[in-house]
C-alpha cells in the first residue's frame, strides 16, 4: 500500500478528471488523501478517498464558481487580459496558501506521490521545498512548449516545417519577455515567498518530471517530435453514470427519429448569451431535437418566454445518460465536455474564446471531429451551417469513431493506476518505452 495526496483547484473541471483516478487507487488498496474546495466534499467521499478541506487556501468553491467581486473584475477584462488575471489570482497568488496547506498536510501524512491537476503549481513548489515526487494529471489539452506547436492559448494549429517552427520560437520568445513578463514577475513574488529561488517557469511551461497523464489518445492531440519522455497518453477520465437518474418527462422525445443536437457551455463561462440563445435560435426552424442544457442555472435565466416546439431545457443532464442519443454537440470548447463526446463518437460544433477553450476548439477542427467556430459568440446562421456541415458529412463522425476506439483501447483507468503505483513503487521518473529504447 502506497500513500497518495491528491490535490486539485476548487473548479469542476479540475476536479472531475481526478475522480476516477481516486477511485481506482482508493480500490487499489491505496491511502488517499484529496485536498480541494469544500464544495467537493460529498464527491471525494464517494471516491473512498479522505477529504482534506482548504484551511488557508483560497476556497472560490464555496461562491459556486468565483465570488462575485472577482467575477466582475473578471468579466470585464478580454482575451489576453483576462487570461493574465486568471493566471495571477486564481493560480499563483492562490498557490502560496495551496503550499501552505500542503505542507502543513504532509507532516501529517508523508504521502509518496503526490498527484495534482495540471494547473495547480503550487504541488512543484511543494517537492521544491522538500515534499515526495509529484505527478501531474492533464485536464486540458498539453499545455507543453514544444518546437512543433505555438505556445498555449493562442489556438493555433501546429506548424513542422523549418519556417513553422521559427514562428513557434518567435511567439514563446514574445509571450514570455513581453506579454507574459509581469505573470512571470508575479510567480516568483509569489515563490519568494516560500523562501524558492527565481524561476523562468509560469505555468503552461510546468510539467513534472516524474510523470504527466496526458489525458486524452494521442488522435486528438497535435504531434510533437521532443515529447518529454515522462509524457504518458493514457486515454480521457471519463466520469462514470450517476446512478440516481430521473428522466424529464420528454425523455422518450430522444427516439422519435429525428437528429438529436445538444448544446452545453459548461459552468464557468456560462453566458447563455454567448452559445445557447443563439443555438436556440438557430434550430428553432430545423428538423432536430435540440437538448439545452443550462449549467445549473435556472432554466428562466434564459430569459425566454417561451421555447420553440423543438427545444428541451434542463439545469442539468448526466452527460453518460444523454449522450448517447447525441447526434451533434455543440459546445464552447470545455475539454472534459469535447473528451466525452469523443468517448461516445459523437462529432462537434466548438466555439469558445476564453481560458484553453481557444486550443480545445482547435484540435477539434485539426483532427477532424466537427467545426471551429472560432469565435465565443457565434450568429445564429454560422450555427446553422455548421450543425448542417457536421450532420451531413459523414467525415466528422467517422474521425470522431476512430477517436471512440481508441479510447476504448487505452483503458485509461488501469493505465494512470500503473504509472502511479509504478511512481510509487520506485521514486523515480516513469519514462515511456518508446522514449526509452
Amino acid at each position: 500500500m502506497a500513500r497518495f495526496l491528491l490535490a486539485t483547484i476548487p473548479l469542476v473541471g479540475h476536479v472531475a478528471p481526478m475522480i476516477r483516478v481516486a477511485q481506482s487507487l482508493v480500490n487499489a488498496g491505496h491511502d488517499v488523501r484529496w485536498y480541494t474546495g469544500k464544495r467537493f466534499q460529498a464527491r471525494v467521499e464517494a471516491t473512498g478517498a479522505h477529504f482534506v478541506p482548504m484551511e488557508k487556501g483560497f476556497d472560490y468553491s464555496l461562491d459556486e464558481n468565483v465570488p462575485l467581486e472577482l467575477g466582475n473584475q473578471r468579466e470585464a477584462l478580454k482575451g489576453l487580459a483576462q487570461l493574465k488575471f486568471d493566471l495571477k489570482i486564481f493560480f499563483i497568488k492562490a498557490a502560496i496558501a495551496y503550499a501552505q496547506d500542503l505542507l502543513s498536510i504532509l507532516q501529517r501524512f508523508p504521502a509518496d506521490v503526490m498527484l495534482a491537476d495540471s494547473f495547480f503549481i503550487a504541488i512543484a513548489w511543494v517537492h521544491e521545498a522538500g515534499g515526495p515526487p509529484w505527478a501531474q494529471l492533464g485536464i486540458s489539452v498539453l499545455s507543453l512548449p514544444s518546437k512543433d506547436v505555438a505556445p498555449f492559448g493562442l489556438g493555433l494549429p501546429p506548424r513542422h516545417s523549418i519556417l513553422g517552427r521559427w514562428r513557434n520560437q518567435a511567439l514563446y520568445s514574445l509571450l514570455k519577455h513581453v506579454a507574459f513578463r509581469d505573470v512571470l514577475t508575479c510567480v516568483n513574488q509569489a515563490r519568494a515567498e516560500l523562501s524558492l529561488p527565481p524561476t523562468d517557469k509560469i505555468l503552461f511551461d510546468l510539467i513534472s518530471p516524474y510523470l504527466y497523464l496526458a489525458n486524452t489518445v494521442p488522435r486528438f492531440e497535435y504531434p510533437r517530435n521532443d515529447l518529454l519522455p515522462q509524457v504518458h497518453f493514457t486515454g480521457p477520465s471519463i466520469p462514470q453514470a450517476d446512478p440516481v437518474f430521473t428522466e424529464p418527462a420528454w425523455w422518450n422525445d430522444l427516439n422519435q427519429g429525428k437528429p438529436v443536437v445538444h448544446v452545453t457551455q459548461g459552468t464557468v463561462a456560462s453566458n447563455s448569451q454567448d452559445l445557447i440563445l443563439p443555438t436556440i435560435q438557430a434550430m428553432a426552424t430545423e428538423d432536430v431535437l435540440l437538448v439545452v442544457t443550462t449549467g445549473n442555472k435556472p432554466v428562466e435565466s434564459l430569459g425566454l418566454p417561451s421555447l420553440p416546439d423543438n427545444v428541451r431545457v434542463e439545469q442539468f443532464i448526466p452527460h453518460p445518460y444523454l449522450l448517447p442519443h447525441v447526434d451533434v454537440m455543440v459546445t464552447n470548447g470545455g475539454y472534459n465536455g469535447v473528451q466525452m463526446a469523443l468517448a461516445q463518437g459523437i462529432p462537434l460544433v466548438a466555439g469558445g474564446k476564453s481560458e484553453d477553450k481557444p486550443e480545445v476548439c482547435a484540435r477539434v477542427a485539426w483532427s477532424g471531429v466537427g467545426v471551429n467556430l472560432k469565435t465565443k459568440s457565434p450568429r445564429p446562421s454560422q450555427i446553422r451551417q455548421a450543425v448542417q456541415e457536421v450532420l451531413t458529412n459523414p467525415r466528422y463522425r467517422q474521425n470522431a469513431e476512430r477517436i471512440q476506439a481508441d479510447i476504448q483501447r487505452y483503458q485509461a483507468q488501469s493505465n494512470m493506476l500503473h504509472l502511479l503505483e509504478q511512481l510509487a513503487n520506485t521514486q523515480r521518473p516513469v519514462l515511456r518505452k518508446d522514449a526509452t529504447s
